[in-house]
């Protein structure tokens, strides 16, 4: 299917919760898709087209099912709001019908322009696309197209249990695969180039992007990777081990349960009965299909696509909700007071543990995949986000996701103060360094201080309140130490 953009004027009445509400005559950003034509909205420079359908609703016989295609159609559909976050407890809006992405792009730019695709964190069960934080405007400004893109969360995106998935629970992973299969279809319509395709996200957006990269089913159908705070070496669960948690899932359900009739609150409160009794939750396994290996050891082994790769952490990793997985992770290292304070010295016991935190499930993992695929010959540039906002400074609270403000460029919102005129700064070179990596796979440019690639063993661009410059790692020996390769 080849679409294309055009600008229509119209005047049309648009019902909306029941009522019809004029729209006044002008020019309006229009697509023509396989699911139909799409009427966008405009607001400054930027034309957006939210609410986008990539897949068919995920409920009653497609519930924990793969995603579907959409019927096709030539009918005209609004685009001008959210769709429903997936369903989570922590948001009340919250839907399964929600397989949903949105697109920003310049508007009256010609095509075809790069494409910026985001996948939000949230720990894989919670978090969506439709955060104002993540409002793709700022880039698309630059001359980007942007999709941010929900997936399925919790039980209905990673529910393993035979008697319904037949060996697999990667639903979520399935949606970001039909998502990324959309933007190949359809982005031509939105002025995009559907062979000039980053993925970029923090978290466990990063951790989906990872398992992309090394996935039989992504293929092809992305050209560059940015990966923000990956937990790298993290542990996937085998098959059986996804399956018995989904056991105890359907048995919190009640006997004689038809799950996939089941209302979406007994679903919730399954979930939450299932968080409170088990260590381990909902989460990518390993099916032998889409995801046959471990993150680490998939880049080990070369596995993954010789893609450009950005890769990073922060100074910070910890977060509001992160204590309990700090005492866990400190625990189950058996790493002893002496050493914590060997390691870091002066610290305060809690800084040491955030400390060690940080870098035993950000930092190094970020070097270690840097390094891994820097080996295989593909241009890697690595980085450690350390700036707080002016404001901030005098309190400072957890620091993961802070870098998130500075590449989307947002103020005002929850989750993101205002900046001050150095925040700004700031913001604009990282972002200017995301953007011209989207285009080129080369964040350089003429007007931003250098970043080394990661050829070199800790090598990597280091953003701090002193200044943006690429130096070696200052924490190279830590990391080493961490990972027994030093014993000094």
């Amino acid at each position: 299917m080849r679409s294309v953009l055009a600008l229509v004027a119209v005047s049309i009445a648009l019902c909306c919760a029941g009522s019809a509400v004029a729209q006044p005559v002008g020019q309006f950003p229009f697509a023509l898709t396989r699911e139909g034509q799409m009427l966008g909205a405009v607001e400054g420079e930027v034309a957006s087209f939210k609410g986008l359908a990539y897949a068919s609703p995920p409920v009653g016989a497609l519930r924990w099912r793969p995603p579907q295609p959409t019927p096709e159609s030539s009918e005209m559909h609004t685009a001008y709001e959210y769709g429903a976050p997936c369903l989570q407890p922590a948001l009340q809006a919250s839907s399964e019908d929600c397989l949903t992405l949105n697109v920003f792009r310049p508007f009256g730019v010609d095509g075809p322009l790069p494409v910026m695709m985001f996948i939000h964190g949230g720990g894989l069960v919670g978090g969506t696309a439709n955060e104002r934080l993540f409002d793709g405007a700022k880039l698309a400004q630059a001359g980007l197209i942007v999709v941010t893109v929900n997936y399925r969360l919790g039980a209905l995106g990673w529910l393993a249990y035979p008697a319904l998935s037949q060996g697999s629970g990667n639903y979520g992973l399935m949606d970001q695969v039909a998502a990324l299969h959309w933007v190949h279809d359809n982005i031509a319509a939105f002025g995009g180039d559907r062979d000039n395709v980053t993925l970029f996200g923090s978290d466990a957006g990063a951790t989906s992007i990872a398992l992309l990269m090394l996935s039989a089913q992504a293929q092809g159908l992305f050209q560059k990777a940015i990966l923000q705070s990956a937990p790298g070496r993290a542990r996937l669960s085998s098959a059986q081990e996804a399956e018995a948690i989904g056991r105890q899932f359907v048995a919190a359900l009640g006997p004689q349960t038809d799950v996939r009739a089941a209302e979406p609150r007994r679903l919730l409160a399954a979930e939450r009965h299932l968080f409170e009794t088990s260590r381990r939750g909902f989460a990518p396994m390993m099916d032998g299909h889409l995801v046959t290996e471990e993150i680490a050891a998939g880049f080990a082994a070369g596995h993954q696509s010789r893609i450009p790769l950005i890769i990073g952490s922060n100074d910070d990793e910890t977060g509001f909700d992160s204590e309990f997985e700090i005492k866990e992770e400190v625990a189950s290292s058996g790493i002893t007071s002496d050493e914590l304070r060997r390691l870091y010295p002066g610290a305060t016991p809690s800084e040491l543990a955030a400390r060690f935190y940080t870098d035993k499930v950000f930092s190094e993992p970020a070097r270690l995949l840097a390094r891994l695929h820097a080996a295989r010959g593909a241009a890697t540039f690595r980085y450690r986000f350390g700036y707080v906002p002016e404001s901030r400074r005098a309190n400072t609270e957890g620091g993961h996701g802070r870098e998130l403000q500075f590449i989307f460029g947002v103020e005002g919102v929850p989750g993101a103060g205002i900046f001050s005129r150095g925040d700004r700064e700031v913001a604009s070179r990282m972002r200017s360094y995301w953007i011209n990596f989207a285009r080129s796979g080369d964040p350089n440019g003429s007007d931003l201080p250098r970043w080394d690639a990661a050829a070199g063993r800790d090598r990597l661009l280091l953003i701090t309140n002193d200044g943006i410059a690429s130096g070696d790692d200052p924490f190279a020996e830590r990391l080493d130490r961490l990972t027994g390769q030093s014993k000094n």
